[in-house]
């Protein structure tokens, strides 16, 4: 399928909005599934490393 200008592109044949639209959620729901593991990760071993601490000074 080719377009005559950039704005027909967008328009997608009328369709711009619903296509555009799952592009943006796509894009959402990946960048969740990046940052959310990393964060709590960080989490995780920031409570890791307070545990052993809390567990070298009481001993």
């Amino acid at each position: 399928m080719s377009f005559e200008s950039f704005s027909e592109f967008i328009a997608m044949g009328g369709h711009g909005f619903y296509v555009w639209l799952s592009y943006a959620i796509a894009l959402i729901v990946i960048v969740i599934n990046i940052v959310n593991p990393a964060r709590q990760k960080k989490k995780i071993v920031s409570d890791l490393v307070r545990r052993l601490r809390r567990e070298n000074k009481s001993s």
